[in-house]
């Protein structure tokens, strides 16, 4: 949706709209253990500027299912947007207003992300700046680590090894197989492959019951892992405050939380050593840096969940900056893709956040 300005339309004021729904093939599909994702289900969104700078953002709605009604809910969310002036921070603190009743999780919570890291990219790119140099960082290598799937011992072995040869100091892999012992297989094929010096963080996906998970986590205690990730639902603290006290090896968890408060939650009910946020989920840009506030506060590491080239700057902007996510999910959507270099991602040569369309790609990827 296009919206022409009024004749005293500001330079400084959001003037038009544009969303994209789209499905991207996966390079490699991603297997979990709930199944396999073949394709990226993904909403680029564009807002202009009353002086013609245009401001992009790209999430990813996990299924097709929800790909439609997102794009719908962020073009039904024009009204509240337009002529209002750029000021990202105060246009998330009004839409978290205007929705509080619906409230801002799920599809809302999506469509404010996407607003909210639109609007910072174009203040970034009206004053020519990397995004982390507009939050008043300098760009820096930020240390990546690699996924890993649900793919068994050998393969999951295979791959961690491949990712080691290119650089990469940390993988981490899906677990939360049938077995404890094909759990602790996959660990030791992954590190035989890999050697000592790289790190392996593992996933459970939220797969466990806390019994289980404590269980499970007592064994992996052997195992010299730098996390075990979400072992059981993720908005259950104290459930994580427990297993954390349990076991020796770091809980990490973040990735599904929806706001800072709730990261303030999850830090006053000692439910993680580790903090990860996702930007789309937390509240986009505005939402990432009270997360990486709280992070600072309570001396707790931040990594980043996918989102590969806003989260590089984001963490150049964190003080307490850990691990990025890598991910070439979506690579072919844009013009100017992270690039690794010995398992280190620099944002140096980005430009506002990072997120620019390839030529062609929101007509050749455009969902039906």
């Amino acid at each position: 949706m296009v919206m022409h300005p009024p004749n005293n339309f500001n330079a400084q004021t959001i003037h038009a709209l544009q969303v994209h729904a789209l499905r991207v093939p996966m390079p490699t599909p991603h297997r979990t253990a709930s199944g396999v994702v073949a394709e990226s289900p993904l909403i680029a969104t564009d807002i202009t500027l009353g002086d013609g700078t245009v401001g992009h953002s790209l999430i990813f709605t996990y299924t097709v299912a929800a790909l439609k009604p997102t794009a719908e809910l962020i073009n039904n969310l024009l009204p509240l947007l337009q002529d209002r002036p750029l000021a990202p921070a105060d246009v998330y603190q009004y839409l978290q207003q205007r929705l509080r009743l619906l409230g801002s999780q799920g599809l809302v919570g999506m469509a404010i992300s996407a607003i909210d890291m639109a609007l910072w990219d174009a203040l970034a790119r009206q004053h020519g700046l990397p995004l982390c140099r507009l939050l008043g960082a300098e760009p820096k290598p930020i240390r990546a680590y690699a996924p890993v799937g649900y793919d068994g011992e050998l393969e999951s072995a295979r791959i961690a090894e491949a990712w080691a040869r290119q650089g990469f100091t940390g993988v981490k892999a899906k677990i939360g197989y049938p077995k404890l012992a094909e759990d602790i297989a996959v660990v030791r094929a992954m590190r035989q492959a890999v050697g000592p010096d790289v790190q392996i963080m593992v996933d459970y996906n939220q797969s466990l019951n806390p019994s289980e998970a404590t269980h499970r986590l007592r064994a992996l205690d052997e195992e010299g892992l730098a996390w075990v990730e979400e072992p059981t639902t993720a908005h259950d603290h104290a459930a994580h405050a427990r297993i954390a006290a349990a076991s020796c090896t770091p809980i990490q968890a973040g990735e599904n939380w929806w706001s800072p408060m709730e990261v303030r939650h999850a830090i006053e009910s000692q439910a993680t050593d580790l903090l990860m946020l996702d930007v789309m989920k937390i509240g986009g840009v505005t939402g990432w840096l009270g997360g990486s506030a709280l992070a600072q506060t309570h001396g707790l590491p931040l990594s980043s969940h996918l989102f590969p080239e806003v989260s590089a700057q984001l963490l150049c902007a964190s003080p307490t900056a850990h691990w990025l996510e890598y991910a070439d999910w979506w690579s072919e959507v844009l013009t100017e893709p992270v690039v690794v270099e010995k398992g280190w991602v620099s944002a140096a040569t980005m430009q506002g956040s990072g997120i620019a369309w390839a030529p062609d790609a929101l007509n050749e990827f455009a969902a039906c």
